[in-house]
């Protein structure tokens, strides 16, 4: 009986160790920012931990709790060993806490560089799920004009010749005064200022100046902005209303559904949106643009070597690795992402389970979607010459500064202000909204 006391003994102490010893090893705890794909985080995690042996958690914030929630997470004994940055901001606030990722299999991975953020030679944040927008156009109506033999651009024969500023304003004009042998209404959709549908031109178009200033300084970020390049956001606001289907006077009714109603009938060639307005294309009633024919040009403005300018592309999707964490649970969690983008389980969990749109090289094109827009996007991206546009818009200091810039291009549009009146808004309302916000 003593015996079989101690055999159980024994045996219950090399159960107590094996369950310490599992509990403690080195794993991967993913601080997920995205409420409606917990269920699917956690499938994920549960899968890499069948296959590797590697153990690993999903916890999910709740909806706009996550910059809170990280930073009662990241105090802990058992912080976060990957989390989430939002941008640039997000990177400097948390930048004591991210590893150097610039070593890593998927910054390798990442097709276009310049995507990721970081500072100083080092790299802090890896997109994992990337959008782009441009101008989208309707590649039958280009086709109809080039074969049009009154037209008065002869030197391109297709839209591929369409690579900067002046030869975009050239063709969106002609196609203009040719509408009417075209069979449509105009070069352009409606400019949308209906209350709250001006987001494409104070966030998505204002972009364009800020991006093109902050290179020029080698800045990411600015608390006084000179707006250096006005002009060329003029350039391009004037083109979208001046060849519009809607009268400028009368865009303060519009809305976005209402431009993107426009280009899936037909009725014009152009409209600035982005990657996900493929479903607002299909799944319009009366849809008139085939698949095929729905491409990007990027969004051009006049500045200098715009020809090797690609599409705007970005993320709020930033991957940061704990560099306080021990160097088992870095090497664990890289072993994660190095699954989830590059093996076949991982990219089919995320391009399928996950729903991203991934920027890694190792996705075939046989492993993303098959919209066409989404195919535009890595069409660009797989361009070697081309250089992406980022989303510089997540360093905007506020929403308010958003919608007087609004108001303003609103008030130019109607003829109620000059463009004065806008450039000395952008200039005035980023100024006051960046130090009200420090």
């Amino acid at each position: 009986m003593k015996k079989f006391f101690n055999l159980t003994a024994l045996a219950l102490c090399f159960l107590l160790v094996s369950a310490c010893t599992k509990n403690s090893e080195p794993g991967v705890y993913f601080l997920n920012f995205k409420p409606e794909t917990d269920k699917e985080w956690n499938e994920a995690a549960a899968l890499f931990t069948d296959e590797t042996g590697i153990p690993m958690k999903v916890v999910t914030a709740a909806s706009g709790t996550y910059e809170q929630t990280l930073r009662a997470e990241i105090s802990k004994a058992k912080p976060p060993t990957l989390f989430n940055l939002n941008g640039p901001i997000g990177m400097h606030n948390w930048q004591g806490y991210t590893a150097d990722l610039k070593n890593s299999a998927i910054y390798g991975w990442l097709g276009d560089k310049g995507l990721a953020i970081g500072e100083d030679g080092k790299i802090y944040g890896i997109p994992y799920a990337i959008e782009s927008y441009g101008i989208i156009y309707n590649d039958a109506i280009l086709r109809k004009y080039f074969a049009l033999p009154s037209r008065a651009v002869k030197d391109i024969d297709d839209a591929s010749g369409i690579n900067n500023f002046a030869k975009l304003k050239a063709i969106a004009e002609d196609i203009q005064a040719n509408a009417a042998p075209l069979g449509i209404s105009a070069a352009f959709a409606s400019t949308s200022f209906s209350p709250g549908e001006d987001w494409r031109w104070n966030t998505h178009l204002a972009n364009m100046p800020v991006y093109f200033e902050y290179r020029d300084k080698n800045v990411t970020d600015l608390d006084i902005i000179d707006l250096s390049y006005s002009e060329n956001l003029k350039n391009i606001f004037d083109l979208y209303i001046n060849n519009s289907i809607t009268d400028r006077k009368m865009t303060g009714s519009k809305t976005v559904g209402d431009s993107m109603t426009e280009f899936a009938l037909g009725k014009v060639a152009f409209i600035q949106n982005g990657t996900w307005s493929w479903t607002q294309i299909a799944g319009e009633k009366g849809n008139v643009v085939e698949m095929q024919d729905i491409k990007f040009l990027p969004i051009y403005t006049g500045a200098d070597g715009e020809e090797a300018q690609g599409l705007c592309v970005g993320t709020e999707n930033f991957i940061a690795l704990n560099g306080r964490v021990s160097r088992e649970e870095q090497e664990a969690s890289l072993k994660f992402l190095e699954w989830l983008f590059g093996t076949e389980n991982g990219k089919k969990t995320a391009s399928e389970k996950l729903g991203l749109v991934t920027p890694f090289t190792t996705f075939l094109e046989a492993d993303r979607p098959g919209d066409p827009l989404i195919k535009e996007m890595f069409r660009y991206l797989a361009e070697q010459n081309f250089h992406s546009v980022p989303w510089v818009f997540t360093t905007f200091p506020s929403q308010e500064f958003k919608n007087e810039l609004g108001a303003a291009l609103n008030a130019y549009t109607v003829g109620n202000q000059d463009w004065d009146h806008v450039k000395t808004t952008f200039i005035n309302g980023w100024a006051a909204e960046k130090k009200a916000n420090r």
